[in-house]
């Protein structure tokens, strides 16, 4: 009966040492990196007389066979500011998920870059920035100059440093990038 106490005793201790772990020790958050298939761009004009201007991309086949379509619908208007708001979304999903959202909530993890292309006279500047105060660029204003054409490229990085003084030190991963040819008159 004793031996039974004391085998009892070293399977429960051994139970208990066993069971016990470092519980400071939190997994790390894994954020997958997210699926987008299409872009849209609304350029949405300060004055009332001008046209709204939308960029579109989409690629629902990823990196198959097929191109992406690229739709520019409107054209720039010179002198005219506008407050732009870029869509993103996975339309693999039904309904659609908006990754928009995913993005401005992960926004020290993200950042819109723009590149104007030469011959294109337009200036672009941030409306919505991160908790750190770094540009984030789902929301920014653009003002078309002179009557011109170029292209304008969207590119979102994962992971950029931040702050950074552009693309070419930013680093990250690019989840999307697309140029559109765009038209001011």
């Amino acid at each position: 009966m004793k031996n039974l106490k004391i085998l009892a005793t070293v399977i429960l201790a051994t139970l208990s040492f066993a069971s016990c772990s470092n519980d400071d020790d939190l997994p790390e958050v894994i954020h997958e990196e997210e699926i987008i298939t299409t872009m849209t761009v609304t350029l949405v004009p300060d004055n009332d007389g001008t046209s709204t201007v939308t960029l579109k991309t989409q690629d629902l086949d990823g990196d198959g066979p097929d191109e992406p379509t690229i739709e520019v619908i409107g054209k720039l208007v010179t002198g005219v500011t506008y407050n732009g708001t870029i869509l993103l979304e996975n339309e693999t999903e039904n309904p659609a998920e908006n990754i928009t959202e995913e993005v401005e909530e992960e926004s020290l993890d993200h950042q819109f870059f723009f590149t104007i292309g030469d011959g294109l006279d337009v200036t672009i500047a941030y409306s919505n920035f991160d908790s750190a105060d770094n540009p984030l660029g789902t929301a920014f204003t653009l003002t078309a100059g002179d009557a011109s054409s170029g292209l304008l490229t969207f590119t979102l990085r994962h992971e950029p440093t931040k702050p950074n003084t552009g693309l070419d030190d930013a680093g990250g991963e690019t989840d999307i990038q697309e140029s559109f040819e765009i038209v001011v008159e």
